[in-house]
């Protein structure tokens, strides 16, 4: 009764914190005239459109960021056994970042080609991560991370003099988006972000018995008849799937995949179906008031959503390092 009882608490957190969203702003709605927009009623033409056209798809957006975030963070950890593992420290996060700053300079800025371009580094990430940890470094939790953090430095550092040699407004708009911001998401960037998303849980779910025999052992696994190679290659792509359509639309927005498992883990369940749920609900709670905090913190300025997400990280990457040792 435990884990459906949270999980309901949740949903319910978050469709409180749906609608207070809408009415956190520069112009001030009310609850009322929140409510009334989401019914159609046009009494107020202004607020229909704030709400319709600004804030339903940034507030949107952030629960899917979140929620696909947290669900490749999950993902992640379990297919490589690495508590430490999120897209950011794999290096998913700085490869797309590259693919998306390449094209953003160098391409006409159009939706499906700053996706297109973030997929392929952030295949290229992977594919460098794979390289370093072939063969049995792979099961080394300190090899995956080292690995994951060296690519994602060499990545953000080619990003940056990319980025340096660039026309200067441009590289400026750039670095702003890579630090992470919803405040380029529209309509556009929801039909983008949730087909990846949705089909990254679909997945996930449907595997779930191979990603909890995952966490046993690859011998383990492939008594129970699974091909680990091959599942992890499956997992790793959508992930690298949702990193790119993510990292496109709203930059780098790191640590969330590293944070929000372990909070589900130790709320929740420690199993596939309500550690994928969980995180789906959770991440999308969490973002949503992020994103609160970082258009309202400042008046009349926005905190890029990343330099929160980074300290908060931080801080919860040094505890889990540091709980690791004491166990040790």
């Amino acid at each position: 009764m435990k884990q459906p009882f949270i999980l309901a608490l949740l949903v319910l957190l978050l469709m409180l914190s749906g609608l207070l969203s809408l009415t956190i702003g520069s112009a001030s709605l009310t609850v009322t005239d929140v409510w009334q927009a989401l019914l159609g009623s046009q009494q107020n033409p202004l607020a229909s459109t704030i709400v319709w056209q600004v804030r339903l798809p940034r507030l949107l957006c952030a629960m899917l960021v979140g929620a696909g975030l947290a669900i490749a963070g999950a993902v992640l950890q379990n297919a490589s056994r690495n508590p430490l593992a999120d897209p950011y420290l794999f290096g998913l996060m700085a490869g797309a970042g590259l693919g998306a700053s390449i094209a953003s300079i160098l391409l006409p800025p159009h939706m499906l080609s700053l996706a297109l371009a973030a997929f392929l580094g952030a295949l290229f990430a992977v594919a460098l991560v794979f390289l370093v940890c072939m063969g049995r470094q792979w099961r080394k939790i300190e090899m995956t991370l080292l690995a994951g953090v060296a690519v994602s430095f060499m990545l953000s550092a080619i990003s940056s003099f990319i980025l340096y040699f660039a026309e200067p407004f441009a590289a400026n708009k750039v670095i702003f988006w890579l630090m992470g911001s919803l405040s380029r998401t529209d309509w556009g960037s929801v039909g983008l972000i949730a087909p990846a998303v949705s089909v990254l849980l679909l997945v996930a779910l449907m595997l779930r018995r191979q990603l909890d025999a995952l966490l046993l052992s690859d011998e383990s696994a492939q008594t129970l008849g699974v091909n680990p190679t091959r599942l992890r290659f499956i997992l790793l792509l959508l992930t690298a799937l949702v990193t790119a359509c993510i990292v496109a639309q709203c930059g780098g927005i790191a640590f969330v995949g590293l944070m929000i498992p372990h909070l589900v883990r130790y709320f929740v369940g420690v199993t596939a179906v309500p550690l994928l749920l969980g995180c789906t609900v959770f991440g999308a709670l969490f973002l949503v008031w992020i994103d609160n905090l970082a258009r309202s913190a400042l008046l009349n300025q926005e905190i890029p959503l990343g330099i929160i997400t980074s300290v908060l990280g931080s801080v919860f990457f040094l505890v889990i390092m540091r709980q690791r040792r004491s166990a040790a």
